[in-house]
């Protein structure tokens, strides 16, 4: 049985653009983008897991929403991720790149155009509909 994998992804929204991140080449889904954040660690909400996730990954302080954007599950050969996505802003700094080896801020129309992780795709696809001002 492969083991579940509680994950939290970032909806970094800045002005009309929102936070795209490229995973590096020695991760697993090398190069492949990604909505920043990490493992949900025991007793953390998904949006405290969020807001220490990018202070240790992005070097940044933001603002989440309480409610929960969208859930996906997606079973990778090494486990299932259940990915929970959030919108969140921007407050305190610019993201610096620590894990990541690129980042973009890009119109949701936009997004698509990038090869994202599997789990990332469902929430993509939802995003890429909406019209940020």
């Amino acid at each position: 049985m492969k083991k579940n994998i509680d994950v939290v992804g970032a909806i970094l929204i800045k002005g009309n653009k929102i936070l795209c991140a490229q995973r590096g080449g020695e991760k697993s889904l090398p190069y492949l983008w990604e909505f920043p954040g990490g493992k949900i660690e025991k007793g953390e909400t998904p949006q405290e897991a969020l807001q220490r996730e990018l202070k240790e990954e992005l070097k940044i302080v933001v603002t989440v929403e309480n409610d929960i954007y969208d859930k996906v599950s997606y079973e990778y050969d090494f486990g299932i991720v259940n990915l929970t996505t959030i919108i969140c802003h921007l407050s305190e700094g610019e993201p610096v790149l620590t894990e990541h080896v690129d980042i973009k801020w890009l119109e949701p129309k936009e997004i698509k155009s990038l090869e994202w992780a599997p789990a990332d795709i469902p929430t993509v696809e939802k995003l890429s509909k909406i019209k940020l001002s």
